[in-house]
């Protein structure tokens, strides 16, 4: 026991042995400063120090010094003293304060104290001044760094003064991120105030402060609003209390025990029921009226008193987080400063980017409304917009919305439910709204559309549903994976009765892949013919209709090396097509294709040659041909393959990464993986002597109106992703997510 006692001293009796004079007490702070108490001559400001007579630990020290009330023989003035150090945790021995001449020698106790117990010790040398030694002690820290250990000492310092300067009632958080905090207090003066945000982890933040008359709380007391903004988050139910330097020194307010948290939502109302009746500089008052403001999780655009409207028809979210935005903006007396797009503390500018469209139908709707009346132009209907917007983040838990914001600082918001598709997908449903005739075309493919679809990932696709219509892993051989799409699934019956009749691939494996509701539709029929044909059949099902898609679905299932690929939509013009395409390989390797032919059997594709102006840019040498004139050629090294019938090694299909997902169509996809194939060192040959029939793959939506704008927009996207970089940095392929 008396071990325990002496090493936890009682604070009365350190005090008792400081005031003897030639004595002090450290109580680390943190690892790199120390506070020592002591008591002896006169001394402040900032004087040389050294522990432990050692030249090596000389340092300053901030020293704050006060006269005893009771004076021993020894000592007349006590002091505390900051001083830091490289090692807080060293045995202490001795300190020198004050010049090389005349310096004081003191002896430390032979116990460290904790920081409570230190506290303690302060207010008992200090007496009726503690008030004067606290306030320039914590001022001296907040000038310093400030870590978590260090602010946990500071409060505990102002804490040192008898019972709470007042109390936090309502603790608001805010979707910009600020903190609201209203209550009462004696001594907080209005204006910016740096305080502590007391809980288990303590920060330093800005605190906008606002008082007003209470009635119901002691006499000396104001009621105060608060705006906290921190470098970290903070959450409204940690926040135990607030240390703030008001009048006449440091004072801390605690939350009250039947404190109320409000949610983002409820807090500007809060800020509203008392903002007109506080008082505090014109930045504070402003920033806290901006809070009031703020989003409601409402619609509040329709209830603005000006002639200003806004609305959107689509918001498309990518699993990036990128968005394509259309809608319109009615302003004809010209309102507004900014419309931006916020999520949490996350902001983008929307106003100052998009692409502004003709909208009659927005003025027609409006034209008899009474704030618009006669304010309309008939004539120009500058109302739509297009936008891409990307890098505001993947926060799936705070709000999304608009943020409208007048020249006269009012804010009005709009609350956004995007839906999450693929890029591709969202792009498709966009551009059927976009006449092709539009003047504004152009600006809409190269400065949203392009760059939503570059931003973008797009994930892999893969199967679902798989059904063995044969002895699909008893065959031998390369398996073929045919990409069926909507255009050929009435096609099926006679195209696997072709692969029957073939000696080759009637016992090779066939991985059929197809839409999942072409599977739905089509797996029983599809069963029984390859039960009837004897085929190794395999049926896949995927969630796309793009032909590539299907093929890579299937190569993604598959384990085998190397695969056969095939749409659809081509025929063979004979038999024995598998076999030689598989000689070939065997031969040569790398990927191999066959004669794309038209049924006039004019040439569709026969290899592609990289352009003499750029080498990133292929060309058909042999396009409308007659096929009598490629068909004696041999086996012929090519710059890129084409991926609708081709031989080639799985894992350098997927080492690639497969197509890139973010091409409407299928001419630059093929092109693309062509190029990246090629760039790897992946050969790629033509093979003359094996013909293909068929048309060109058709547009997987089905809408031939779209097929020029889709066009465009890959070509827009292939020239941005291949564009030739500086000389220095090389030929860097501007990845979307393939």
């Amino acid at each position: 026991m008396a071990g325990a006692e002496q090493a936890l001293p009682q604070t009365s009796q350190t005090a008792a042995r400081i005031m003897r004079g030639g004595r002090v007490v450290a109580c680390p702070i943190d690892d790199t400063l120390l506070l020592v108490i002591g008591a002896g001559a006169p001394v402040a400001g900032q004087v040389p120090a050294q522990i432990n007579d050692d030249p090596a630990t000389a340092t300053s020290a901030s020293i704050i010094g006060w006269r005893l009330a009771s004076q021993p023989p020894t000592a007349t003035h006590g002091f505390a003293a900051l001083l830091p150090t490289n090692d807080a945790g060293r045995p202490l021995t001795t300190l020198r304060l004050g010049q090389e001449g005349s310096p004081r020698r003191y002896i430390f106790g032979p116990r460290t104290l904790a920081v409570r117990d230190s506290v303690t010790v302060l207010a008992e040398l200090a007496g009726a001044q503690l008030a004067e030694v606290l306030d320039p002690l914590v001022d001296a820290m907040m000038q310093m760094s400030t870590g978590r250990r260090r602010l946990a000492a500071i409060v505990a310092l102002i804490q040192a003064r008898k019972g709470s300067d007042g109390f936090l009632e309502f603790v608001g958080e805010t979707h910009e991120g600020a903190i609201f905090l209203r209550g009462w207090a004696r001594a907080a003066d209005p204006g910016n105030a740096r305080v502590i945000v007391c809980g288990e982890n303590p920060v330093v933040a800005d605190c906008g402060i606002a008082t007003f008359s209470r009635q119901d709380i002691p006499q000396g007391g104001a009621g105060f609003i608060g705006l906290l903004a921190a470098s970290e988050p903070l959450r409204a139910r940690d926040i135990e209390g607030l240390a703030y330097r008001g009048r006449g020194g440091w004072r801390y307010a605690s939350v009250h025990e039947h404190r109320l948290i409000g949610g983002p939502t409820e807090t500007p109302g809060h800020i509203r029921s008392v903002l007109l009746q506080t008082h505090s500089t014109p930045a504070v008052l402003l920033r806290l009226r901006s809070a009031a403001n703020s989003f409601e999780g409402r619609e509040t655009i329709s209830t603005l008193p000006v002639p200003v409207r806004l609305g959107v028809d689509n918001i498309f979210q990518a699993n990036s987080g990128a968005f394509l935005i259309s809608g319109w903006l009615l302003d004809p007396d010209e309102h507004v400063q900014s419309v931006r797009l916020r999520r949490g503390q996350s902001e983008m500018r929307l106003d100052d980017r998009w692409t502004r469209l003709e909208r009659s139908d927005v003025t027609d709707a409006f034209t008899e409304e009474p704030l618009f009346k006669s304010m309309l132009d008939r004539e120009t209907h500058p109302h739509g917009f297009i936008v891409f917007a990307g890098g505001l983040g993947a926060d799936g838990v705070a709000p999304l919305h608009l943020e409208l914001t007048l020249k006269d600082s009012r804010r009005a918001f709009l609350p956004l439910t995007p839906a999450r598709l693929p890029p591709r997908q969202a792009v498709l449903r966009q551009i059927k709204s976009i006449d092709p005739e539009n003047w504004g075309l152009t600006e809409i493919v190269d400065r949203q559309i392009v760059p939503f679809l570059c931003a973008s990932e797009s994930p892999s696709p893969g199967v679902g549903a798989i059904l063995d219509a044969g002895a699909f892993d008893e065959a031998s051989g390369p398996p073929i994976i045919v990409a069926a799409g909507q255009a050929e699934e009435k096609e099926l019956a006679p195209f696997l009765g072709l692969l029957a009749l073939d000696p080759q691939t009637r016992h090779a494996p066939i991985a059929l892949v197809l839409h999942s509701e072409c599977f739905r539709r089509q797996a029983g029929r599809i069963r029984q013919l390859a039960q009837f044909y004897r085929l190794p059949l395999r049926l896949m099902s995927a969630e796309t209709a793009d032909v590539y898609d299907l093929l890579e679905a299937g190569i993604r299932a598959l384990s085998s090396d190397p695969v056969v690929l095939l749409a659809g939509s081509l025929l063979p013009r004979r038999s024995g097509w598998y076999g030689r395409l598989v000689s070939a390989y065997e031969e040569s390797g790398g990927i191999i294709s066959p004669t794309l032919a038209y049924e006039d059997h004019s040439v569709r594709w026969a290899g592609s040659w990289a352009d003499a102006q750029s080498e990133n840019s292929l060309s058909g040498r042999y396009a409308g041909y007659p096929l009598s004139a490629v068909t004696g050629l041999k086996l012929t090294r090519i710059a890129a393959a084409s991926f609708e019938c081709c031989i080639m090694p799985r894992e350098a299909f997927l080492v690639a990464g497969g197509f890139a997902g973010s091409y409407l169509g299928s001419r630059q996809k093929g092109q693309d993986l062509g190029l990246r194939l090629s760039r790897s060192g992946i050969e790629s040959w033509w093979l003359p002597s094996v013909q293909m029939l068929g048309s060109d793959e058709p547009f997987s939506t089905g809408s031939a109106s779209a097929a020029p704008l889709v066009e465009r927009i890959d070509e827009r996207l292939f020239s941005a992703r291949w564009a030739p970089q500086p000389q220095g940095e090389g030929n860097r392929i501007k990845e979307a997510s393939a």
